[in-house]
């Protein structure tokens, strides 16, 4: 059987609630869950390699994602998490000021993901975006979030993150 876009978005989402409902519901269900994860871990440094182009899956994603840092677990670590975004690829779509191409629906949900984006910028973590997707994808560099560092090619970035000693996620 073979399924468009937003029917496996659809399903995703269904499997990720579902996932959710199963977990349970008292204080500090998730206390020491960790504990084999972060054994000997003085911090977490994390570069994001973010590609994916479809706003309402990235809002959930990003959920995910500023809860890396967020998490009492990782706070907890004698040094503070250390987090970078790198975006590439059809994602720089939804950094854009222009929305034309976009219908009302996923408009929506790119505002939603640009605030989510404010918020982690103010929080600390580094946003870039690849300046050859921006012209690859015909996005006006200067429509860009005014939040987000432009570089000229994202993959020197998530490389030399890397080099530093960053876990690399990525997020296709």
């Amino acid at each position: 059987m073979k399924m468009n876009g937003n029917a496996v978005l659809k399903r995703m989402i269904f499997f990720l609630f579902l996932g959710f409902l199963s977990l349970p519901m008292v204080p500090n269900a998730f206390a020491g869950e960790y504990d084999n994860a972060l054994k000997s871990v003085k911090g977490i440094d994390v570069i994001y390699d973010v590609s994916m182009g479809n706003p309402t899956f990235n809002n959930i994603v990003f959920w995910a994602v500023r809860d890396v840092y967020q998490d009492e677990a990782v706070r907890s670590l004698p040094e503070k998490p250390k987090v970078a975004v790198v975006f590439h690829g059809p994602v720089v779509k939804l950094l854009s000021s222009d929305r034309s191409g976009f219908d009302e629906k996923d408009v929506s949900e790119i505002d939603k993901f640009q605030a989510t984006l404010r918020e982690m910028k103010k929080e600390g973590v580094i946003l870039e975006v690849c300046v050859y997707a921006l012209k690859v994808l015909a996005v006006d560099p200067a429509t860009v979030m005014p939040e987000i560092d432009q570089v000229g090619n994202g993959f020197i970035s998530v490389a030399g993150y890397q080099a530093q000693g960053y876990a690399v996620v990525r997020l296709p």
